[in-house]
């Protein structure tokens, strides 16, 4: 997953806290984190999103796979009331956020599990799953869905946004996205939809934003490069020649049509 380099010195977050004066044992407020700890696109708006169609209520329990360092987590349980657990493969990410989350005073709403997916890391009986630009790097999805259909209740329901693939790659396409994005294979939309039927999610509805996450990441780019003087102060070069290198892959299988954008509520 280290080749993934938004995943690489994922402690950048404390240099972002310190360049607006705020110490490594300071207290800490969910929206002074979320200009950083949100790495999918739209930041809060897209959780927003997810919550609106999740209906969630104090004491409603979430589970969120792939994590991160804890960004949605920590928003959901503040403007919810929801106890969320937050399952993260990658020890570095889920020791950030679990302090992170102690930091903002969350720790009782929000638990942090570093563990996967596919191994049977979590209880069962969630009213819902969340997920955001994790699934992707998992091309088992037959296992993966089974998974997550045993951790829900009955009538749970799961938000995802992910990747899809849009047309053959060539094969410049595909080592980008296997080394660059670290993943290994994407299903086209309606075989997407397939595999969540057969793992018991007799109600899908998936939605097309592949023009949306195109001018996301072309943008977040050309931000990111005109911004490059402050970043190298705050990170030093090698964080931000790393970030600039994803952020630019990215970028250019958008632009390319490699890949599309996908929205999926499966219930």
């Amino acid at each position: 997953m280290k080749s993934m380099k938004l995943y690489t010195n994922v402690q950048r977050i404390h240099n972002e806290l310190a360049a607006l004066g705020i110490g490594p044992d300071a207290a800490l407020r969910v929206d002074q984190l979320t200009p950083f700890d949100q790495y999918h696109y739209f930041g809060t708006d897209a959780v927003d999103e997810a919550l609106e169609v999740l209906q969630l209520q104090p004491g409603s329990r979430v589970l969120d796979v792939g994590s991160g360092i804890g960004g949605p987590a920590r928003y959901i349980a503040a403007k919810t009331g929801a106890h969320v657990t937050a399952l993260e493969l990658q020890p570095d990410l889920h020791e950030v956020a679990r302090g992170l989350t102690a930091r903002c005073g969350l720790s009782s709403r929000v638990e942090h599990v570093c563990g996967n997916i596919l191994d049977g890391a979590v209880a069962e009986n969630f009213d819902a799953i969340i997920s955001f630009l994790c699934f992707l790097h998992i091309p088992d999805r037959a296992k993966l869905f089974s998974a997550c259909r045993a951790a829900l209740k009955p009538e749970g329901v799961m938000y995802i946004e992910d990747f899809g693939k849009s047309r053959a790659l060539s094969a410049d396409e595909a080592k980008a996205l296997a080394v660059k994005v670290q993943c290994a294979g994407l299903p086209g939309r309606a075989e997407y939809e397939t595999h969540l039927a057969e793992a018991g999610f007799p109600q899908v509805v998936t939605s097309d934003v592949t023009g949306a996450w195109k001018d996301f990441t072309a943008s977040r780019l050309a931000m990111f490069r005109t911004a490059r003087p402050r970043s190298i102060e705050v990170h030093g070069q090698e964080i931000v020649d790393d970030l600039d290198d994803f952020y630019g892959a990215v970028a250019q299988l958008f632009q390319d049509g490699a890949i599309t954008g996908l929205k999926i509520i499966a219930r």
